[in-house]
């Protein structure tokens, strides 16, 4: 069957809907997502029962930078700065060195393995050199399992801002690849610029798109949502228009946003959340249509041993280095390098390759692929056992709901209390979005003459006001008073 016009939609809407039904089954099963929505694109693929037939690794290509805009915005807005920032250098030493680490070695073991050059080698080692969020913490949330101290915010941390590193080293090696005669110094201040002007460009366009979606004022509060987007892909393409990595600058413009006071900001977060599953699906989906499976059966033998290499070596190596300064314990410095699963990212990676025309870039893709499912089925069935096992899980009575799953979903769990504003009260004639409340807590109804109102960021509030605040712990709830009591 080929795509056209009259058929994209029905067929989109039906693989959509199976990927749906198929991934709630899996949740019960502990099963990634990610390998089902891979294996029903495979199937509907031109070697599949569906027999649709697409071989355009420029659309893939498209279609998966669009849609880690997404998946990358949406990590970055539900990361709580303040349970990231004890971390903070272990998830950069983890994203860079880590990444860099795992690239070279990795690298150095395919170079000594087949007949690929140095540069090859390490485009291939490059390319898979980072790790997939998204297929981490959905089987983390399959199997309910907390984990100890921060190690799930040095995860998020890693998982969510790696992806930058291994674009450029893929692009800087896949560069030296095409141009053999230049010297591996040549990429130096390319890196330099790439993380250089995407970190600062992230953040200017974090404090920029702030006072945008502050100050603008719509009629329609699901417009919102459609503001933020149209912002994530200027913070986007206008970085990578001046040279610095794009996927860098939205990731830090989401970690600022997500942590300010914004207007509509639960609808927005809510929209980004469907969102990014949405976009996670269909990149799957792309992707496991543009694989062929008869292409991949023959490099399965030097797959293996590849992603062996990866999972037992590689891995290890890049977590451990890259944390040797850092005091932490020997076992969650073992499940962090556990936790490396290869998603879909590096095959959208394996994309440029191809696009490139280069000789062995059919090798690397199908390598590729086969690596993350390799990953992915391997690791990402056992992390729950190996979290035992290593004792990095929290016993089920000891797990504490997180902030966002309070303010996204409301959890009847969390604790509850009402304040009525005086007259004489700080918040009074203010609006919310200008109090700079607790990031832990939310007012979820304000009582007002009789009725109830729910509010939003840019709701005034009144004297007399009767506030029904939820947080996640009674402490926070002192906090909440002097916000509505005294000027900050």
């Amino acid at each position: 069957m080929n795509l056209t016009i009259e058929n994209i939609v029905l067929v989109g809407s039906l693989l959509l809907l199976i990927s749906i039904i198929v991934g709630k089954t899996s949740y019960k099963f502990g099963v990634p997502t990610l390998l089902l929505f891979l294996a029903i694109g495979i199937l509907a693929g031109s070697e599949g029962i569906g027999g649709i037939r697409f071989d355009d690794p420029k659309a893939a290509q498209f279609i998966g930078i669009v849609s880690l805009n997404f998946i990358l915005f949406s990590g970055g807005l539900d990361t709580n700065w303040k349970a990231v920032k004890p971390i903070l250098r272990e998830g950069i030493a983890l994203s860079t060195l880590g990444v860099l680490l795992t690239a070279v070695s990795l690298g150095t073991f395919v170079w000594l393995l087949t007949d690929f050059t140095i540069y090859e080698s390490m485009l291939l080692g490059s390319i898979v050199s980072s790790t997939d969020a998204a297929a981490v913490f959905s089987i983390l949330r399959s199997k309910s399992l907390a984990l100890k101290t921060n190690l799930r915010p040095t995860l998020e941390l890693e998982s969510g801002s790696n992806d930058p590193m291994a674009y450029v080293l893929t692009l800087a090696f896949l560069t030296l690849v095409i141009n053999q005669d230049q010297s591996i110094l040549s990429i130096i201040p390319m890196f330099l610029q790439q993380m250089i002007l995407g970190g600062v460009g992230g953040f200017v366009f974090g404090k920029a798109s702030k006072f945008i979606i502050n100050k603008i004022k719509l009629d329609f509060e699901g417009l919102y949502p459609v503001l933020v987007i149209a912002l994530m892909f200027i913070t986007f393409s206008a970085t990578d228009f001046l040279g610095g990595n794009g996927f860098l600058a939205i990731y830090i413009c989401a970690v600022y946003l997500g942590n300010q006071d914004l207007i509509h900001k639960k609808t927005i977060l809510k929209m980004y959340d469907g969102l990014a599953w949405l976009m996670q699906i269909v990149l799957f989906l792309t992707l496991g249509l543009l694989v062929f499976p008869k292409q991949v059966i023959p490099f399965m033998g030097i797959g293996l041993l590849i992603s062996l290499f990866l999972i037992f070596i590689a891995r290890p190596i890049g977590v451990f280095l890259s944390l040797i300064f850092f005091k932490m314990k020997m076992r969650r410095r073992f499940y962090i390098s556990w936790v490396g699963l290869r998603g879909a990212v590096p095959i959208v990676f394996a994309t440029y390759p191809l696009l490139a025309g280069i000789d062995k870039a059919n090798m690397i893709f199908n390598i590729v692929f086969f690596i993350s499912v390799t990953s992915v089925l391997f690791q990402g069935t056992t992390l729950s056992i190996v979290a035992k096992w290593l004792k990095v899980g929290l016993p089920e009575t000891s797990k504490k709901l997180s902030a966002t799953d309070l303010l996204l979903s409301e959890n009847p769990k969390a604790e509850m209390r009402e304040f009525t504003l005086s007259s004489n009260c700080y918040a009074v004639d203010k609006k919310i979005v200008q109090l700079g409340f607790p990031k832990n807590a939310i007012i979820a109804m304000i009582k007002r003459d009789g009725s109830y109102i729910t509010p939003n960021g840019s709701t005034i509030l009144e004297a007399q006001d009767n506030l029904i605040v939820l947080a996640d712990r009674v402490e926070i709830f002192e906090d909440v008073h002097q916000t509505l009591t005294t000027p900050t």
